[in-house]
This record gives structure tokens, sequence and C-alpha cells, in this order.
């Protein structure tokens, strides 16, 4: 299936590793024009060059979103290289790992402006010219914890179900202008954080150091995936990227799962 991206323009921000770097990859192979984005020049330089090697082209915007400057910085990079952006993939932010009581009232305020009101500032430089050109997709990275969340992480969770209302808000917002908005949730996903998670769990329980007996023990012990795995960052990229092309036109304000069952219950 041709997914017609080609000549697309496409700013994915957090795209110097994991998810994000799968999504910038996948969608330069689809012949759009990339935007790579992170605050680690070394790592966004990186992926660039790798999407150039393959025949793609990107360009690099450094910019820390959490700040009206940063955002503002990474806008214009984008927008006066390419002029334009016609897809906006809003992956970047943080996902610290502490329990309830360990989170502190500023954890909170501060996770919500990297989460969310990094988004937030981003799409209000990125939707006037979208709006002018009368076509675009916004697309928000959230996860499963969203709308299934754990005792730990709750803050982390709390940002992430924000995002997916976010999602309807907006899309409400922009009726009748041609630009989509939609949230995949990814659930499990062998990211270089989770590996690293889940190491540290096999050091503990002495499940050894090869990782596919790491996985084994984690989906017996500590995850049900009815898939029978844990995801990978191509299956994440593969929904984003139908969801970035014209073929999705009426899928809007939508919450997509990917992962793989693992919650269980309608969405």
């Amino acid at each position: 299936m041709k997914l017609q991206l080609e000549g697309k323009r496409a700013l994915i921000t957090g795209s110097s590793a994991g998810i994000g770097e799968s999504i910038a990859k996948l969608l330069a192979q689809e012949g759009a024009l990339i935007v790579v984005h992170g605050r680690n020049e070394k790592e966004v330089n990186r992926v660039a060059q790798e999407i150039a090697t393959s025949g793609g082209k990107a360009i690099v915007a450094i910019g820390d979103l959490r700040t009206d400057e940063g955002a503002k910085l990474v806008a214009d990079k984008a927008l006066s290289v390419f002029g334009g952006i016609d897809i906006l993939i809003n992956n970047a932010g943080v996902y610290p790992q502490t329990s309830w009581m360990e989170t502190a009232p500023q954890d909170w305020n501060e996770i919500f402006n990297s989460n969310i009101t990094s988004m937030v500032r981003v799409m209000q430089y990125i939707i006037p010219q979208m709006k002018e050109l009368g076509w675009g997709r916004i697309i928000q990275m959230s996860t499963t914890l969203g709308t299934s969340p754990w005792p730990s992480m709750p803050h982390y969770a709390a940002s992430k179900a924000a995002i997916i209302n976010l999602t309807v808000s907006l899309m409400k917002e922009l009726t009748y202008t041609g630009i989509t908005v939609n949230t995949v949730s990814p659930g499990p996903i062998l990211t270089p954080g989770l590996e690293v998670m889940y190491r540290e769990i096999a050091e503990t329980k002495g499940w050894g150091s090869d990782w596919d007996e790491i996985e084994k023990h984690a989906l017996e012990e500590l995850i049900h995936i009815p898939s029978g795995r844990i995801g990978h960052v191509e299956d994440v990229a593969n929904l984003v990227a139908f969801l970035s092309s014209p073929l999705a036109g009426y899928i809007n304000g939508s919450n997509l799962r990917v992962d793989g069952g693992h919650v269980s219950t309608i969405n």
C-alpha cells in the first residue's frame, strides 16, 4: 500500500531515539521530508545522517520544548527550512519512575510542562499554517497507562491521560479545517529505557542476561500480552505512518492502542 507521503513535511518531536527515531525513519522511507528534533545534538545529528544515508531528506532542530523560547526555535526552524509542516508528531516527553509518595507536587508541575505544555507550545506555532494549507495531521503519543494506570508513576500516567483528552478537544477546535488529530497509545515497547528496566528486574530475580529469556520471564510473571511478545518500535511507527497519510483522513479524535492486547478492555 502506498501511503502517499512523498513530499509531505513532518516534524517529529523527541525523535533522536526510541519510538520517535523509528517514526522519523519510516516516514522518510515513505518519501516525507523530516525534521528530527531533540536536545542531544549528537543523537539528533546521528538520526538525520542515517536518514540521509538511506536516501531520505532530514534537517535537525535542537530545542527544549519545556520553554517558550525553545519551542519557538524548533517551530521556526521547521517552518522556515521546509516552508511549512504537514505532519506533526508530538512524541517528546519524560517518564520518571517514582511512586505516589516519592512524587512531590513540584514533580507533577514539571512533568505536565514536559509532557503536555510542551505539546501545546509547538502546536500553537504549527497549527496556523496548517489551517492555511487546508490539510494536516497531528498525532499525540500517549500510552496505555493513560487509560489503565499503575500505582507507580502517577504523574506520568495522569499527564498521558490528559493527552488523550486534549486530542479530542483539539479535534473539535479544528472542525472543517482538513486537519485530523489522533492519539497513539503504545503498551510495553522494547525501547532502550524499557530494556534497562527489565534487565534490572532480571538481575534481582535471577533470570540471567539473555534477552530472550528475560522477555519470556517478563511475559510469564510481570505482564500479560495476548500477542505473546513485547512490542517493537516499528509496531508503533507503522500505525503512526498510516495515520499521517492521506489514507487516514476519516480517522479523527481517536485513541489507538498498540499493545498486543495488553489492555483488555474497551477503549
